[in-house]
């Protein structure tokens, strides 16, 4: 992508507005003469917005007079025309065209690598056996055989239970999800007791070892002791072991929100645009020399390093709308259930343990408040020593 850009700039390309009641047919006739257009956007019907390189913009007179059509430059973007803006600026173009040289040599290569470990778990020492397998920054885009780094590295590593590399520009985005530990065990020898991991209330409790201090539908908190690690008889006394046993509560998860009958709210409406700059060392370069053309937009900036103290900086205007938005109350009270369930759902180990799930709402004049609530049987012992 990084490569056609810079392509584009040099060559120069202008954005144009297509005006006429046969915009179909203009479209079919540029591709028959192999027209190459992109970033197509069609407007009430008769308007087209497109980009076109300067070579094919100086072709459409023949069509645009066969199809009855009219065209508007809105945007003139690329090299030439910085030539032409900036002509007394020898000093200027130069640094430019050399910086652009060297961003056409430098996106051959991986400069910048970022590791995500699932639910931020720590991978000792990934980054040496990453080097090893020869992906590291400065590296042949062409010469990584990208499978053949992921199995390896799974071979090496018993930590690793799933693997992605993502290669996308001279970014190398890497997944990682780690290998479930077993408990902890403790020496069967130790005493210790079983204590509750989380409030609940007691469903069933099976003591194989030690004194059940708990009773089902008693409710108990985190950090109470469930199973003892100690058993008495009337001959032996009191005697401490290693507490053996099984816990099961009924846990409830509870939430509720608030649903407005009417809000206005920020939608996407799925146009972007692309924003280039060079960074060097604190100074910037703009690529680009007009506002957003948006009235409202969401903004996303990425750097993406090239060497120490160069960068490409990548702006991503996101077009937003502000909307008014009505509801009824089974529509307020569906949307509180599904985002609260959501919720909810992320927090439970396993889903199957779901045994109750109520859906409460009050009504008032401008809202619904929503409340869910699941009951689960979950086994809550763990074992403490003492």
């Amino acid at each position: 992508m990084l490569v056609k850009l810079l392509i584009r700039l040099i060559l120069g390309y202008v954005r144009i507005e297509v005006e006429g009641y046969y915009i179909e047919r203009f479209i079919n006739i540029c591709t028959i003469n192999r027209i190459f257009m992109w970033n197509l956007k069609r407007e009430k019907g008769v308007k087209l917005y497109l980009n076109i390189g300067i070579k094919d913009f100086k072709k459409l007179n023949i069509i645009l007079r066969k199809t009855n059509c009219k065209v508007r430059i809105k945007n003139k973007r690329g090299i030439p025309f910085l030539l032409n803006r900036y002509k007394k600026r020898k000093v200027f173009l130069v640094c430019l065209i050399i910086v652009i040289a060297l961003i056409y040599v430098s996106s051959k290569f991986i400069w910048n690598i970022e590791i995500n470990v699932k639910d931020n778990y720590e991978i000792k020492n990934i980054q040496d056996d990453l080097r090893e397998e020869g992906l590291k920054r400065g590296a042949i885009k062409s010469k990584l055989n990208i499978d053949e780094i992921i199995n390896n590295i799974k071979l090496k590593r018993n930590d690793i239970s799933w693997m992605g590399i993502d290669l996308k520009g001279t970014n190398i985005k890497i997944n990682i999800v780690k290998a479930e530990e077993p408990t902890e065990i403790l020496d069967n020898t130790k005493n210790c007791d079983i204590v509750a991991r989380k409030d609940g209330i007691i469903n069933r409790i099976i003591a194989q070892n030690g004194t059940a201090m708990v009773k089902p539908g008693d409710k108990v908190k985190k950090g109470d002791v469930l199973i003892a690690g100690y058993m008495e008889g009337k001959y032996t006394g009191i005697r401490y072991v290693h507490s053996l046993g099984e816990v099961t509560a009924k846990i409830i998860y509870k939430k509720e929100k608030s649903i407005l009958f009417e809000e206005n709210i920020k939608s996407i409406t799925g146009k972007k645009e692309n924003k280039y700059g060079i960074k060097i060392g604190n100074s910037m370069i703009k690529l680009y020399f007009k506002k957003s053309k948006y009235d409202l937009y969401k903004t996303e900036t990425k750097e993406t390093k090239l060497f120490k103290n160069i960068s490409i900086i990548k702006t991503v205007n996101e077009e937003q709308i502000i909307e008014n938005v009505s509801r009824s109350v089974e529509e307020a009270v569906n949307l509180g259930k599904e985002e609260l369930s959501k919720e909810i759902e992320s927090k439970i180990e396993n889903k199957e343990n779901i045994i109750n799930k109520k859906i409460e709402f009050i009504e008032s004049e401008n809202a619904v408040i929503v409340t869910v609530i699941y009951e689960v049987e979950e086994n809550i012992g763990i074992k403490k020593e003492n």
